[in-house]
């Protein structure tokens, strides 16, 4: 629906007061999706629209901490992304470094990576948990910063460390067998101790998860929206959660 762009305050104002504020989700998952797009369509380069990308994200968290949730799974970088062309990987990743620094430094929210951090440049994944160390102790919004990662990667790595603990107590393999249940492997994902996301928003309009959170989002709604990442609007996130608010989310029951 395109509206006249004074109204969209009026028409977001509207939307924000028909949320039923005891059915918003306590996890959203985001996949930032559309920056190389959005800077083709400006005739600009890829960096340019993964800058534009990373400048939103602050928005983003600041909307989330109003509308009260309590966690928020960004998605900046796949296991599959880092196949990218060194022109184009070495400057995303400078970005996302900057970004996630930037994130620290505002001392509002608690940030956790999460991803294979074995699969970046050492310096990028010493970075990131410089600064997950450096926001541990903040209060309120929880951020996963999600670089490096890959939904199958995150199961073989909990799966891997699970195994580890396993040993370590000592377990033969039958009993190893045997304490392998879903809430052991959910205890040893990256999000552990996080509830799962109820909603999963991707934008940029490809209706696909892409391996994004795979374990977690089992029974998550999903939600995809037409605009890149980079034109991502605070109307845009509460359409997300007004139609979140309207499905009946039975849970198998």
């Amino acid at each position: 629906m395109m509206l006249p762009h004074f109204l969209y305050g009026i028409y977001e104002r509207r939307i924000a007061r028909m949320l039923p504020t005891e059915s918003m989700p306590r996890h959203v998952g985001v996949i930032l999706d559309g920056n190389r797009r959005w800077a083709k369509s400006f005739g600009e380069p890829a960096a340019a629209g993964h800058q534009r990308g990373a400048d939103k994200i602050s928005d983003f968290l600041g909307w989330s901490e109003e509308l009260g949730i309590e966690v928020v799974t960004l998605w900046m970088l796949s296991t599959d992304n880092l196949r990218r062309e060194p022109h184009e990987l070495e400057p995303l990743l400078k970005i996302i470094d900057s970004a996630v620094k930037q994130l620290a430094a505002a001392g509002r929210w608690r940030l956790r990576a999460v991803g294979t951090l074995d699969l970046l440049p050492e310096w990028l994944a010493q970075s990131l948990l410089e600064q997950q160390a450096a926001t541990e102790n903040v209060e309120g919004l929880q951020v996963n910063v999600a670089v490096g990662y890959g939904g199958r990667h995150e199961i073989a790595d909990a799966v891997r460390s699970m195994l580890v603990d396993f040993k370590s107590q000592g377990l033969s393999f039958d009993g190893a067998i045997d304490q392998v249940t879903v809430e052991s492997i959910s205890d040893h994902l990256y999000t552990k101790g996080q509830p799962d996301p109820e909603l999963m928003i991707r934008t940029s309009g490809e209706q696909r998860l892409g391996g994004f959170l795979l374990w977690q989002s089992a029974q998550s709604e999903y939600y995809f929206c037409e605009a890149y990442w980079p034109d991502f609007r605070r109307v845009d996130y509460l359409r997300a959660l007004r139609a979140f608010s309207l499905r009946e989310r039975r849970l198998g029951k």
